[in-house]
C-alpha cells in the first residue's frame, strides 16, 4: 500500500496484528503504546520482515496531554499519517459504585479522550491532503448498556456515535471514518480489565482474524464492522426489539462470573 499508519495500544493483541498486516502491504507504521520494549521488538520483527520503516512513540494515553505529544513527535519526523487506528483502550469489571473512581476515569481517556484529541490533530492533515482512512476499535459493547462493565459499554458507545457522525461530515472528501466492534477476543485484555471466569471469552475470536476483518472495513470504507455474522444478527436484528429491562438483563448476565 505505501502510506504510513499510526497505530495506538500496537504492543500487542489487536493492535500488533493490524501492524503485521499492514506492514505486510508494504505500509510504514508508527507504533504507539506505552511498552518500548514490545515496540522496539515489533518494530525490529516488522523492519526485517518487510523492509518498512517502523517509528516507535511511547505514550500513556491515560494522560491528557499525550494525543499533542504523539502529534508533535510525528510533525517532528516529517511524516503524513494516512492511516489512524485508534486502538488502545480497556475495561474493568464490577459494580460502578465498588470500583475505584480513578481508573474509570483513566479508562474514559484512554477510550474517548485520547482518542477523540488524536482525530482531530491528524483528521485536518487528511483534509487538506483529501486522502485518509481512520479505524476506531469499539465493540459489540457499543450496542448496550453494560452492567458490571458500565463506564466501558459507555465509552465504546460514544465511539461508534463519534465514528458515524464524522464520517457523515466527511462526505465529498477521501477521508473514511470507520468502526471495529467486534465481540470477545483472545487478547491481554480479559486478564487486564479483570474478566477472568467470564463464559463469552471461551469462544474468543484471535487478535489475528479480528484486525483483518478490522483493517478490510477501514479500507473499503465501512461505517460499522462487527467482526461475527451471528453477532451482527443478534444486535441489528434481535436486541433492538426486545424491552429494555430484558436487554439489560441478558447484558448482566452475559458478564457474570462463574
Amino acid at each position: 500500500m505505501g502510506s504510513t499508519a499510526l497505530i495506538t495500544g500496537a504492543s500487542g493483541g489487536i493492535g500488533a496484528e493490524l501492524a503485521r498486516y499492514h506492514a505486510a502491504r508494504g505500509g510504514d507504521l508508527v507504533l504507539v503504546a506505552r511498552s518500548e520494549d514490545k515496540l522496539k521488538a515489533l518494530q525490529l520483527e516488522l523492519e526485517n520482515a518487510h523492509k518498512i520503516k517502523v517509528m516507535v512513540v511511547v505514550a500513556d494515553l491515560a494522560q491528557p496531554e499525550s494525543a499533542d505529544q504523539i502529534f508533535s513527535a510525528t510533525e517532528q519526523a516529517g511524516l503524513n499519517i494516512d492511516i489512524l487506528i485508534n486502538n488502545a483502550g480497556f475495561g474493568g469489571h464490577g459494580k460502578f459504585h465498588e470500583r475505584q473512581l480513578r481508573k474509570d476515569q483513566a479508562m474514559m481517556l484512554v477510550n474517548m479522550v485520547s482518542l477523540v484529541n488524536l482525530t482531530h490533530l491528524y483528521l485536518q492533515g487528511m483534509v487538506q491532503r483529501n486522502y485518509g482512512k481512520i479505524l476506531h476499535v469499539a465493540s459489540t459493547a457499543a450496542f448496550m448498556p453494560g452492567p458490571l462493565q458500565a463506564v466501558y459499554y459507555a465509552t465504546k458507545s460514544f465511539v461508534v456515535s463519534f465514528s458515524q457522525a464524522i464520517s457523515q461530515e466527511l462526505e465529498g472528501t477521501n477521508v473514511t471514518s470507520t468502526a471495529l466492534c467486534p465481540g470477545a477476543v483472545a487478547t491481554g485484555f480479559v486478564s487486564a480489565g479483570d474478566l477472568e471466569g467470564i463464559k463469552v471469552w471461551d469462544k474468543a475470536a484471535t487478535a489475528e482474524s479480528v484486525a483483518k476483518c478490522g483493517y478490510d472495513a477501514m479500507i473499503n470504507g465501512d461505517l460499522v464492522k462487527i467482526n461475527e455474522k451471528g453477532l451482527n444478527f443478534l444486535l441489528n436484528w434481535i436486541i433492538p426489539f426486545l424491552p429494555r429491562k430484558t436487554i439489560l438483563k441478558l447484558s448482566r448476565q452475559a458478564m457474570e462470573k462463574s
